[in-house]
């Protein structure tokens, strides 16, 4: 290293002779690509480095999203965003190369005071706006451009990893109920264990309602108990918020037996309702139309408002 220079944004700009460790990227007619390049940028092929892809993007006439104006903009981005997640991040510094190829040298561009960058699911990409200006690139006697031909490069050095944990809530702007109804059949035959009726859908997630004839918990004995649950078995770690309604429909007017809540649910288990629902006395009353000809009519109706889901 021949010479470093810091400016007042913190940019350390220094000479080598030593070549980039990782990438070289040699621009043959950079004018025309200058004139050229689609979306106004280059990105080169992927490298990798630290066990990560990586690529360079430059901007021959500087970055306009960034108003960049008589410069050069180069950025190292992560190149295989496929598998990058919002959970992933890695810290590395790295170099940015231009080759003086008058004196065989390299101007080399970086942070100063080895500064790490992190680059996650969310910040793809770091490096300089103004990497060099174009009076200076342009100018032959400094031989950055000879014979319309230039060299940057590239070197990386992962100093950590992390996968951070963490959760997506994702609210409904524009919720939608659906209703189900289950017939309950030969209802005095049921005895006491759990019965659950057919898995259905509401808000792109799987439901099912819980019944317990002869009661749960503070309800066991004389009341019938009845709840929601998620059926998404194969869905961990996640939760619904949901506005649900559970009834006991009258089959012979209209005073139906409700229960409404709002709450989280956790996949896949969790149930949520009332253990004392219905006294079994009122059930049984021929009046209330809640059990005709030993049929019961259990309906569920569920409006998604958000999903929290892991990283």
């Amino acid at each position: 290293m021949d010479s470093v220079f810091v400016d007042k944004d913190a940019i350390a700009r220094s000479t080598s002779h030593v070549p980039p460790a990782h990438y070289i990227v040699k621009i043959k007619s950079f004018s025309v690509l200058a004139e050229k390049a689609v979306d106004e940028k280059y990105e080169s092929g992927a490298f990798e480095a630290g066990g990560y892809k990586w690529k360079l993007v430059l901007y021959p006439n500087g970055n306009k999203s960034k108003n960049v104006q008589d410069h050069i903009s180069l950025y190292l981005a992560v190149a295989d965003t496929s598998s990058v997640t919002l959970g992933w991040e890695v810290y590395a510094v790295f170099r940015l190369f231009l080759l003086d190829q008058n004196q065989d040298n390299y101007l080399v561009v970086q942070d100063a005071m080895g500064k790490e960058r992190r680059f996650n699911g969310l910040k793809l990409q770091w490096g300089f706006d103004q990497f060099i200006p174009l009076k200076a690139f342009n100018d032959a006697s400094n031989g950055y451009l000879v014979e319309d031909t230039c060299i940057f490069g590239a070197e990386v050095f992962v100093k950590e990893r992390n996968i951070v944990k963490g959760e997506c809530l994702s609210m409904e702007k524009y919720a939608y109920s659906s209703k189900y109804v289950w017939k309950v059949e030969n209802f005095s035959k049921l005895g006491e264990g759990r019965q659950e009726s057919q898995v259905f859908s509401a808000g792109n997630h799987k439901w099912m309602i819980r019944l317990y004839p002869m009661g749960n918990g503070f309800g066991d004995g004389d009341h019938l108990s009845l709840f929601l649950a998620l059926a998404d078995s194969a869905v961990e770690a996640v939760k619904v918020y949901a506005d649900y309604s559970l009834r006991i429909l009258d089959q012979v007017g209209e005073k139906h037996k409700s229960f409404q809540g709002k709450a989280w649910f956790l996949a896949p288990t969790f149930a949520l309702g009332s253990q004392r629902f219905l006294s079994m006395s009122k059930l049984n009353e021929p009046e209330t139309g809640f059990l005709v000809n030993d049929v019961c009519l259990v309906e569920a109706e569920v409006t998604v408002l958000g999903i929290s889901e892991p990283l």
